[in-house]
Formats: structure tokens, sequence, C-alpha cells
């Protein structure tokens, strides 16, 4: 166990990691809470429907760059190091999410509104695709491969912290003004506000070191000069990152969006519940459920990854069907809609709390950054990402209002039965076995 010494770097290091990457969640998901308002903004207003659409497309287009940017990002963090990749693609996911704030209207400037949000889009996915991967690698190299699970579930708090305080910024605005204002332009204050925020996790970030792992694999030579053939470019490897992408992050991905987004998507869209109180009620249910991160991360040290990440995957998509027919049968209580939504979340816990320990440990440290980078983001990106946007447009489809949960139920069981099958338990990896590092540089 570390003593009182040891742990304060560690802490430092979790913390402003986590708060950096909770801000760069913040920015990428301000445009999603708020996409039923800015579908009235950016895209013309004859069709509401088809304007909620574009915008959930506008929306997954973030989704859609996150591999590139993972690979890119990745690139630079196993060559350069794991400090300065996060420290570019805060920058980038800060400025870009200013700028969406200023954008002028459908009815100012026309088409080139949504053709600029689009492209302001892709820059926050190329960002976020760096980000992540950078922040899980730092601070699981800086902590003890037996309780990596827990110090890296905190990092694992930071994508439903990001859509929580997103949701709190934007109820206390719309709270401050009237409807009609918040739709005007009370909307673009949470954009706005972003810059401050990135700007004190610049200044934080900043006063890190670089993980001495990556330190260590430097100075004894062993860090790769060419990390995109040495990950991609290996057959071996490929093997590893597909059955990491089907066996794990597809089906996290899928959970993820669908405990938070797509259930408020439902209430707001589906069952017509008023804007405020549909926020409300996934935000109360996001502060119940957050804790559990760190509960099941912690637990994946001792029980194994595996086992936790395959019993959410399974038990969320045995629930999914019954749970939305109990919120449309409950669309009147706010309490039984705020429960259905928390057992959602610790779905949610259950299979993302681990995953970042599991990611790390799946892939040598030359190549992290770049390897575990590809198949969490074409994960979340892909098959995560454009939850909200084919659940919605299934049901539109067919008129059903249940329909759209057939995605995520299908994949949710494919990663169960590929990563019962076929996934390795990996808490028992040390990761620190790579270096020849003294002891005293070794988290104990």
């Amino acid at each position: 166990m570390e003593n009182s010494r040891a742990e304060y770097p560690v802490w430092k290091v979790i913390g402003a990691s986590a708060a950096g990457t909770m801000i760069e969640w913040y920015d990428f998901y301000i445009f999603g809470s708020l996409a039923a308002i800015v579908a009235g903004s950016f895209f013309p207003k004859e069709n509401p429907t088809a304007g909620f659409l574009l915008t959930l497309a506008t929306f997954a287009t973030g989704f859609a760059v996150r591999p590139f940017g993972a690979i890119f990002f990745g690139r630079i963090g196993d060559l350069v190091g794991r400090k300065y990749a996060f420290l570019v693609t805060l920058l980038i996911m800060g400025g870009a999410t200013f700028v969406i704030g200023l954008l002028p209207t459908y009815e100012a400037i026309g088409i080139a509104a949504p053709l600029i949000l689009v492209a302001l889009r892709l820059l926050q996915g190329l960002a976020l695709g760096g980000e992540y991967g950078g922040a899980a690698v730092y601070v699981a190299e800086h902590v003890p491969d037996s309780r990596r699970g827990f110090y890296t579930s905190f990092i694992q708090t930071t994508a439903t912290l990001g859509l929580f305080v997103s949701l709190g910024v934007i109820l206390l605005v719309r709270l401050s003004m009237s409807e009609a204002d918040f739709r005007a332009w009370g909307w673009r204050i949470p954009f706005l506000l972003s810059i401050f925020l990135v700007g004190m996790s610049l200044y934080i970030r900043l006063k890190l070191k670089e993980s001495p792992l990556f330190t260590q694999l430097k100075s004894e030579g062993k860090a790769s000069t060419t990390p995109l053939r040495d990950s991609f470019g290996n057959r071996k490897n490929w093997k590893v990152i597909l059955l990491v992408l089907f066996g794990a992050a597809a089906g996290q991905a899928v959970v993820w969006y669908t405990g938070q987004f797509y259930a408020l998507f439902f209430l707001q869209n589906v069952l017509k519940i008023d804007f405020v109180l549909a926020n409300i009620i996934v935000a109360v249910a996001l502060a119940l459920g957050t804790p559990f991160f760190i509960v099941f991360g912690a637990l994946s040290d001792r029980w194994g990854r595996k086992k936790i990440m395959m019993a959410g995957n399974l038990v969320a998509a045995l629930s999914y069907y019954p749970i939305y027919q109990a919120m449309n049968a409950f669309k009147d209580n706010s309490i039984a809609l705020t429960a259905l939504v928390f057992i959602q979340v610790i779905f949610v816990t259950m299979v993302y709390g681990p995953i970042a320990a599991f990611l790390v440990e799946a892939f040598p440290a030359k190549i992290r950054y770049t390897s575990l980078s590809l198949p969490y983001h074409i994960g979340n990106g892909w098959f995560g990402g454009f939850t909200p946007l084919i659940a919605t447009a299934v049901v539109a489809r067919t008129g059903h209002m249940y329909a759209g949960l057939w995605y995520p139920i299908s994949i949710a069981l494919l990663t169960f039965v590929i990563g019962s099958l076929f996934l390795k338990e990996s808490k028992d990896v040390k990761i620190w076995d790579e270096v020849t590092s003294s002891p005293s540089n070794r988290p104990q």
C-alpha cells in the first residue's frame, strides 16, 4: 500500500488528468445535450423532425472522426510523450467549442452555418480521439499494477461527469432566463464558458511531468520509432485490436450512449417530457450513479475486468426493453423515471469502470497509446456515438417507440458472446515488467 508521501503525486496526476478529460467531454457533449435546441438555429425550421435528425447526424460526425484522431495523436503520444499529446487535444477541443458559441445561425448566413458547424464538430472529434487514450495511459503508468482498476476508474468517471456538468450548466442558464431567450441566444453561453474551463485545465496540466514508465522506456531505448507500423503492420496486434473492439469496446459503447444520451432523447422526443424536467431526471441519475464507476473499477482489481464487463453487457441487453416500457408507463412519475435511468447508468458503470485498465493491459507500452485508442474510439465513436441517431431514425421510420432499442441490444449481446468466449482476463498483467526501472521508480 502506498504511504501518504507516495499517494500525493498519484492523486495530483489523477486530478489533473481527470479535470482536463472531464472538460473535454463537457465540450463534446454540450452539443448533444442541446441537440433539440441547436436544431432550430442551424437547420431549416420547416421540418422539425428532419432538423433534429440532421442535428444528430452533425453530432455523430464528431464520433465518426474519433478513430482518426486516435491514430494521429496516438502516434504523437507514443513518439513524443503522453503529456504533450493531451495538451494539444485540450487546446483544439476548447477552441472549437468556443467558436460554436459564436457561430451565426442558418437564418443569418444560410448553408454556411451547418457546414461550419460540421467542420467544428470534426475538430472536436479529432481532439477527443487523442484525449481519452492519453489520459488513461498517463494515469495507468503512474500507479501500481495491483490497483490499476481503482485508480484508472477515476478517469472513467470523466465522461459521465462531463455530461453531468453540461446538463447542470445548461439547466442553470436556462432557468436564469425565459425559454424564448434561451432558444434565441442563451444556449450559446455553455459553449462560451468552455474557454475558461480549458484555460484552468491547461494551466494545471502544464505543471505535470511525463509518465515515469514512458520516460524509463525512452531512456532504455525501448520506445517505438514507428508506432503506426508497429501497431497496424503487425498481424498479431491486429488480432488483439479486433478482439478488444468486438469483445469489449463496442458493447461498452452502446451501453454508455443508450443509458445516458438515448435515455435523454427518449424522454424529450418520444415521451415529450419537459426540457428542464428531462435534464433534471438524467442529471440526478448521473449524480447517483457516478460513484459506481470507482466501485466496479476497484472490484475489477479483485474479481477481474472481464467478469464485470461481460455481466454489464448481458444485463443491459436483457433489461432495456422492459426498462423503456416502464419509462413509458411511468412517464408522469419523475421519481420512477429517475430510478429507471439510474438503473441504466449502473449498467454503464459496469462496462465502463474497468475498461481503461483492461485497455492499458492489452497492449505493450511502446505502442500502447496508438493501439488502445483505435478500438476504443471505433467502438465509442462509431458503434456508440451513432446510437442516438440510429435509434431515433429507426423509431421515426417504423413508428414503434421501442424499435430503436434493438440496435444497442444486438451490439451488447454480440460483445457478450465474443468477449465471454475469446477475451482473456488481464488484471494480473504487470505493465512495469516491460522496463528495468529501479524499485524506487516503480509504484508499489
